[in-house]
Order: C-alpha cells, then structure tokens, then sequence
C-alpha cells in the first residue's frame, strides 16, 4: 500500500490544492450555495493559520473558509485506510515486543549519572492486524519511557542497508527480552554484515563531520558529544570491516571518547585521531573478507516464517 498523504498539521495548503468543505456553505441569505462535502480549489492562501483561504468552486463562486472548514481532496478520499494510528489506538501493540534490548551510553559504556536509558526493539503484529486495511505503524516510540520499536520488516530492512542503531541492537550485549524467534534472529545475525557497511557508517561519518564544520563556521565552537560519536563510528566501523563483529561497547578507547565528550582533549589531538581512523576505515574496507551484499534470502526466508507465525495468538 502505499504512503498515506503527508499532513503535517501546520502545513498551508498552496493555491491550486483541490480541497472538500467540511461544513455548509452559506450565502448573505442563509441559503446553503455548496453543501458539505463539495470540492472547491484554493485561490488564495493565508499567511498564517489564524487567516482564511479564498476557494473557488465549480460554479465560479468563491468563498472564505477557515482551515477547520476545509481538508485536501486527496486526504479526504483516502478517509481511514492505511492510518496506522487506528491500529495504535486500538490495540496495545507493545504487548508484540518480540525483543528489548539497551543501545546507547549504557550499553557503549560512557555512560554518566544523568544519562538516559535507551531501549530498542522489535514488534511483530498480528497477521489480522497486518493484513487489514489500516495498516501498522513502522514504529513504535514511548519518549517518557525512552523506548522505541520497530515492526520486525522495518527492522530487517534497516539492517539489510546497515543501519548502524540497528547493528548494535543486534550486537548489544544487554538484552532484557528476547523470544524464540528473536533468538534465532540473534543467531543469524552476521547475516546483516557485508561490505555496504563501509558506505553506510561513512555516510553517517560525512554527515556527522558537516555538522561539525557548521559548528566551527557558525558558532567558533563544535559540540563535543558529536564529535565522540563520530570517532565512535569509525572505530566501529573499522572493526566490523577487519573482524565481521559489530562492537557496541568501547573498552580500551572509553577513557579517550569520555575526554572528547567532556571537550578536555585537545582539537589538535582529535582531529589527528579522525583522519588517521579515516584512513585506517579504507584500508579496512580493502582487505575485509565481508561479502559484496548481506543475505537478502536468509533474511526473506525469516521474514516469511514471522509472518506465519503471527498468524498464531501466542507471541512466538
């Protein structure tokens, strides 16, 4: 199916966007001139929300109408179908958490006495739920709790590109739930490790470094916290590419990655430590016995046996 209609709730719609009324509109006399439910385009748009838009109709009048008297065509034709938040609200989807897990400073082993615990995970819907017309949510998010998960085909999806949150929830040595299918997902995780990590993780790097350099242009100063992680990821990186194994916590490099992100290393020092990470990354990359691809049938045949199993009541 596809993505429903984007509707960010203080999105103005652009003149030209078709639009159906969701009251009656009426003339000086009280005579209704377009019930609800006609379709008029937008002529004029307001500079705010607080404002109205001037819609055309068919018949060439035109009126004002507020936001709350309007919604786009496409929005309104695609009515409840694939909104995911009929799902959410109806069922208690965390009740399908298949695997639970800490990511984060907790479990790279910087964390401090305020630091935050981050739980990570994975959902499986039910197949009725799954298969009908609403849909389910790729994600599942709790900010007061910290927890976030994914819907078990969102997950797959992200390892098979290397996504290095997912990585690490799979390689995390601080598991709080793990199912029988989630076990024998663990146990095929190298199945996710292949040479696409070398343009992932460097994506992340390059992106990471951007925000860096604005820092500098921008404000004279970077922020620390981004320039460990940085540094993190290539040091991950690195060791994924030479040994096949995606290491979540720092060991020997914590006492280092701690003086960055309390900004009591040196610029100079650090800057050093990137570029010759960089280079040792692409030396890494060259002699990594990773295959091309991760194993896209593995991890198909996973999914399809998932999908079976949710057909069952009990949580596999």
């Amino acid at each position: 199916m596809p993505d429903r209609v984007h509707h960010p709730p203080n999105l103005i719609y652009s003149p030209g966007t078709q639009v159906v009324t969701l009251v009656d509109v009426l003339g000086q006399s009280g005579k209704v001139l377009h019930p609800r439910g006609s379709v008029g385009v937008i002529v004029r748009s307001p500079v705010d929300l607080h404002h109205s838009y001037r819609v055309r109709f068919a018949d060439g009048i035109e009126e004002s109408l507020n936001r709350d008297q309007l919604t786009m065509l496409a929005r309104f034709k695609e009515s409840e179908i694939g909104d995911t938040d009929i799902t959410a609200i109806r069922c208690n989807l965390y009740e399908r958490v298949i695997y639970r897990c800490i990511i984060g400073s907790q479990a790279y082993g910087l964390a401090g006495e305020g630091s935050d615990i981050d739980r990570r995970g994975i959902y499986l819907p039910p197949a009725d739920l799954h298969w009908s017309l609403y849909g389910v949510p790729d994600q599942l998010e709790n900010d007061d709790t910290q927890e976030a998960y994914w819907e078990l085909q969102k997950f797959l999806v992200l390892a098979l590109k290397a996504n290095p949150n997912v990585l690490e929830c799979l390689y995390t040595p601080m598991v709080e739930k793990a199912t029988p299918l989630a076990e024998k997902l663990l146990a095929m995780k190298s199945i996710f490790l292949s040479r696409m990590v070398y343009q992932t993780y460097n994506g992340y790097v390059l992106s990471q470094f951007k925000k860096m350099q604005a820092d500098i242009r921008n404000k004279g100063q970077v922020k620390w916290k981004h320039v460990m992680h940085l540094i993190r990821l290539l040091l991950s990186g690195i060791s994924i590419m030479r040994e096949g194994f995606v290491p979540v916590r720092v060991e020997e490099h914590r006492e280092k990655l701690l003086a960055i992100r309390q900004g009591e290393a040196p610029w100079e020092e650090v800057e050093d430590w990137r570029k010759r990470l960089h280079h040792e990354f692409n030396a890494a990359s060259e002699t990594t016995v990773l295959p091309e691809r991760p194993d896209y049938e593995k991890a198909n045949a996973f999914l399809i046996e998932a999908r079976r199993l949710a057909l069952s009541e009990n949580l596999p």
